[in-house]
């Protein structure tokens, strides 16, 4: 039985054709009609919910009448023994199997699979975003609304499902069994619901405000502790713990200080709730013992009114909470989606094609590129690379050459000109293939938090273990590798290598990534900086390995120390974002220009850039 409803939802079922929208009820709607059945479900059992509870009230007041007007207590049960067992049927059968259905429902098929196919295409919409989207926000705080989204939005919907029939059930069919007995007992509750609802009208849109702003302080701090602690080597290198305490310290003051201002609001809703909940029993009670002491009413009418404000009395104090916790959620619901929702700006295009590389010939053609439209950091820039040609770009830090491979990659979209691979515009072919057709070894050599065998085979998931222990081999990490081992007495090849590869050793993280771009043998190579974090000793056996790798392959190196790239088929000098200078190492050198004074740098003993 519970398998069958938690089997109602599928939280992997393929997203809609059309990403999250960047409006509230569109974002809800989104996601809701992925599950329409189920939730109609959950409203139609919720009305069946409401309508037996008021029922039993009305079956309260209709046991005081018929047991005053009884002529013997005796003959009480034979007389009416049908209605007593009818009610005993619908309080000890009917409502715990209606309740019952309720709790699967919304416990076993919503709860959990809602919850999860939220975040699961949340997260895969916000996968697909470009490389500048991470760039500009907290990895931590991204990560914070994809996971908090998901249960407030899921919340506020199974609120306002049990707020609307409880309060729509509850105030029609009271309103009309006083009526039943005399309009005048319905003027109390009339004005209570006026009430009401007009403390609500003030109250919850400054609580959803409030609710928004304490959940962009919420993600602010989640990213900020994620931040250093991701960043703890460079805060204990620098003995800076202590600002890294205050600066998450900020956060937790702003969040607390938030805090108070929503709990302000929401204690003083509250008073006013409670009083205007006596003043409906006591303006109820009063009126119905005076209608009664003018003969106007039954004691059986007392019971029922009394039962039913005192009951509306608790349920005025649920329904506050829960719609102050619809507006909090719909506050964290909209905050998440600014940035969940956000449209991706690199995508491909509808007719867009899948790259097959035969050749490998590359063309920069009239590129300008800039990451702000006041600086461009690539100015009409024109460079072909014939098909296995090798050549190496070098120029002083902030000219452009990284942000070349960038666009290569196509992380972003160049504003003029474009980039072909064998004659086909990048801009026309997925994204996929053509990333496919690239291997990159970047100075960066971040890994993932996976096993040493997984961060190699990410080059290429089908192989086996056997692929990753030749590709460790030729990048010289087969021996470090098999003397590793994590905290949960996993070794080797199955070892976890921390986050980022914070375990291991620059050198050793870079040969692990090379050894996966030996695994993906892709037929254009890029390599920024391959070999910067290794010793000369293993720099030079990996070497050979790389160039063996590149025979065949269209290459593309860049490195600060020239003597890496100076045997390449061809060097280009690159500053300011445009080409300076072409030509071999001698041929540059010979030309006394850019190339030159890089060279006396490094050759006469300068470490850094220029």
């Amino acid at each position: 039985m519970f398998r069958w409803f938690e089997q109602r939802i599928s939280p992997f079922k393929p997203s809609p054709a059309t990403p999250p929208p960047n409006e509230l009820l569109g974002f809800y709607w989104y996601f809701i009609r992925q599950c329409k059945s189920v939730i109609f479900a959950v409203l139609i059992v919720g009305l069946v919910v409401a309508l037996i509870e008021v029922l039993l009230f009305a079956f309260l007041g209709e046991l005081v009448n018929l047991m005053t007007a009884a002529e013997t207590p005796a003959s009480f049960f034979s007389d009416h023994g049908e209605l007593l067992l009818w009610m005993a049927f619908v309080a000890l059968i009917l409502r715990p199997i209606v309740y019952g259905i309720q709790l699967l429902l919304v416990n076993h098929a919503i709860l959990p699979n809602f919850t999860a196919l939220i975040r699961w295409q949340t997260h895969k919409h916000v996968l697909h975003q470009s490389v500048s989207f991470f760039h500009n926000d907290f990895a931590g705080r991204i990560a914070n609304k994809v996971m908090q989204t998901a249960p407030s939005l899921r919340e506020s919907v199974i609120q306002v499902i049990d707020t609307l029939w409880f309060v729509s059930i509850y105030a029609i069919l009271a309103l009309g069994l006083f009526a039943q007995s005399d309009f005048r007992l319905m003027i109390p509750l009339i004005l209570w619901m006026l009430t009401f609802v007009l403390l609500l009208w003030y109250f919850v849109p400054r609580v959803k405000e409030r609710a928004k702003l304490l959940s962009e302080s919420r993600s602010s701090l989640t990213g900020r502790i994620v931040d250093s602690y991701t960043n703890i080597l460079t805060a204990k290198l620098f003995s800076h713990t202590d600002r890294e305490e205050s600066y998450a310290g900020e956060a937790i003051r702003e969040l607390t200080q938030r805090f108070f201002h929503q709990m302000r609001l929401i204690s003083t809703l509250e008073t006013c709730v409670i009083f205007i909940n006596g003043s409906l029993i006591v303006a109820t009670c009063g009126l119905g013992i005076w209608l009664w002491s003018q003969d106007a009413i039954s004691l059986g009418a007392i019971a029922l009114s009394t039962g039913l404000v005192i009951r509306i009395n608790n349920m005025a104090l649920w329904v506050m909470f829960v719609v102050t916790g619809i507006f909090e959620n719909l506050g964290a619901v909209h905050e998440g989606m600014e940035t969940i929702a956000k449209p991706h700006t690199v995508i491909d295009r509808t007719d867009a094609t899948k790259l097959n590389v035969n050749q490998g010939e590359i063309c920069f053609n009239n590129v300008t590129f800039a990451y702000d439209d006041a600086n461009p950091v690539i100015k009409d820039l024109n460079l072909k690379l014939h098909a296995g040609e090798r050549i190496g770009i070098v120029g002083p830090s902030g000219a452009g050459k990284s942000t070349l491979v960038n666009l290569l990659m196509r992380f972003y979209d160049i504003e003029h000109g474009d980039i072909t691979i064998d004659g086909y515009d990048i801009s026309t072919v997925t994204q996929q293939s053509l990333r496919a057709n690239i291997g990159v070894v970047t100075q960066d050599s971040s890994l993932l938090h996976r096993s040493a065998k997984d961060n190699i085979l990410y080059g290429r998931p089908d192989a086996d273990i056997d692929v990753a222990v030749e590709a460790a081999k030729r990048a010289h990490a087969h021996e470090f590798i098999l003397g590793l081992r994590d905290l949960d007495g996993r070794t080797g090849y199955d070892a976890y290598v921390g986050e980022r590869g914070v375990k291991l050793s620059g050198g050793q993280r870079q040969r692990i990534t090379i050894a996966r771009v030996l695994v993906k043998d892709a037929p254009i190579l890029v390599l920024d900086e391959a070999t910067s974090a290794l010793d000369s000793e293993v720099e030079a056996a990996i070497q050979q390995q790389l160039n063996h790798l590149m025979h065949g392959k269209t290459v593309i190196a860049i490195a600060h120390r020239l003597s890496t790239i100076a045997a390449m088929d061809r060097l280009v000098v690159i500053d300011q974002g445009r080409i300076v200078g072409q030509g071999s190492h001698r041929e540059l050198l010979a030309e006394n220009g850019l190339y030159t004074k890089l060279w006396q740098h490094q050759s006469g003993g300068f470490l850094g850039d220029i």
